[in-house]
């Protein structure tokens, strides 16, 4: 590899490619990594990281009103939200510069400017330099979508500038059903604001199990946010003191702040990509096989950038897996099966494997547990909240093919719950399993009794 200037080039310095960039310098490569932003990416700088952190705070409120129940008297709580963005801003900092250290140990040299293909084996830097290397890694990630745009879009907000309000809303507009639009539904709640959440589909959380959908909308509505579904913002208009949002249909709803969390797109606009003839899949990522390699052999993508499972976890465990095949001489692919994964909202919700519907379409007969509960923790709080468990087994096998969660430490508990998955174990062995008492997560080893059973060919 004498006739480059390094091995590997990385464009993006998000987890995927730091872990890329940290293990082919490990292997022996000489490894430059371009980020044009904060060494990070979207996890650590305005995403997972920050907004669990914010999570967290939301979740304040709630311990402080069930705190009364258990003979707590806690007078006169309040919230700031400069200090827990500043506390937040510190922590972000700290981690950035963990990971720019980590980098730079491994032999990592960093570039703090945007890069681009010139072709297979060339990058062009932001001030022209161009660097040639045998082997070149995107990994850029992705970015907040806003949709179709319609007037007053300049008024509106996406998750990105939500980390950054000078103050916190008094009534916040949150367009969108899935992760991120639940998530800051519960925060924005969780710290005193209204929220009303706009959805154009039917059931909030598309790709969840259905029990999941309902139940999640059905408490959050208990914790006060006004949910919509089957419309969405057609129009915003900005007042002197506050915004309106025009709804399809003809709804108004006012807020002093809108946000669109709509999704998420593969951030792969002037990379160069056509001119080096790196082609874009059908979901509109960047095509890659199963080691992460382009239609270009020289060039790889992982992570948000190819648009498949657009996790953080998912993205290292390609960085590793790249690292490995390209300089470890050990080809590995991402396995991508039964991926766990969890959102963040109040309630919270745990998930991995198939959902109910899945299984009733691909197997010969599907047999469901579920259990539906107060938690013990509510009795004396007297919070009106339940418990969601569901079981999703292959009645044919006996094998535990997903489970879903919705409660408190449903994401925890689902990490945990992933490794049965993973490992095939049956109904048989969590029933086996000796329960912890008095926990919510018991209920995954003592549920006996069928909820339903279901088999395709007599649906057929």
């Amino acid at each position: 590899m004498s006739d480059f200037d390094v091995d590997l080039f990385v464009i993006g310095g998000g987890s995927g490619g730091v872990r890329a960039a940290r293990m082919a310098a490990q292997h022996g490569a000489r490894v430059m990594l371009a980020e044009e932003y904060r060494v990070g990416g979207t996890c650590v700088i305005r995403g997972c990281i920050p907004k669990k952190l914010l999570v967290y705070a939301s979740r304040f409120r709630g311990e402080f009103e069930d705190a009364a129940g258990y003979g707590w008297n806690v007078a006169h709580a309040t919230f700031d939200w400069p200090t827990l963005i500043a506390n937040k801003d510190k922590e972000i900092a700290r981690l950035e510069s963990a990971y720019t250290t980590t980098l730079e140990k491994a032999g990592v040299a960093i570039v703090k400017q945007r890069a681009v293909l010139a072709d297979a084996h060339t990058v062009e830097l932001a001030d022209g330099k161009r660097i040639r290397a045998a082997y070149i890694l995107i990994a850029t990630g992705g970015a907040p979508t806003y949709g179709d745009p319609i007037p007053g879009i300049e008024h509106a907000i996406s998750s990105n500038e939500a980390f950054h309000l000078e103050r916190l809303p008094s009534h916040v507009l949150i367009q969108g059903g899935g992760y991120i639009a639940l998530e800051f539904a519960g925060i924005f709640a969780g710290l005193g604001s209204r929220v009303t959440l706009v959805y154009r589909g039917d059931k909030l959380l598309r790709g969840f199990d259905d029990d999941v959908r309902q139940h999640v909308r059905t408490d959050m509505e208990k914790r006060g946010i006004r949910v919509l579904t089957g419309c969405k913002v057609a129009a915003i208009e900005r007042t002197e003191s506050h915004l309106v949002a025009g709804l399809t249909g003809g709804a108004q709803v006012r807020a002093d702040c809108t946000m669109f969390a709509t999704g998420r797109a593969p951030k792969i606009a002037k990379l160069g990509l056509k001119e080096a003839g790196v082609k874009i899949a059908d979901n509109g990522g960047i095509a890659v096989d199963e080691y992460s390699r382009t239609s270009v052999p020289s060039v790889y993508a992982i992570g948000d950038v190819t648009n498949r499972i657009n996790l953080t976890p998912v993205a290292i465990r390609e960085g590793a897996a790249f690292a490995d095949t390209v300089f470890g001489g050990r080809p590995t692919a991402a396995d991508l099966t039964n991926v766990p994964t969890a959102v963040f909202s109040e309630p919270e919700v745990g998930a991995v494997g198939l959902t109910e519907a899945e299984a009733r379409t691909r197997l010969p007969q599907t047999d469901i547990y579920r259990a539906m509960f107060r938690p013990l923790k509510a009795t004396l709080s007297g919070r009106d909240t339940t418990v969601l468990i569901k079981l999703v087994v292959d009645g044919q096998t006996d094998r535990v093919v997903g489970c879903h969660l919705v409660g408190e430490a449903a994401a925890e508990m689902v990490q945990v719950a992933a490794i049965a998955v993973k490992m095939k174990a049956t109904k048989a062995d969590f029933d086996a399993t000796m329960a912890l008492h008095p926990t919510t997560a018991e209920e995954l080893v003592t549920i006996r009794n069928k909820s339903a059973s279901y088999s395709r060919q007599a649906a057929e």
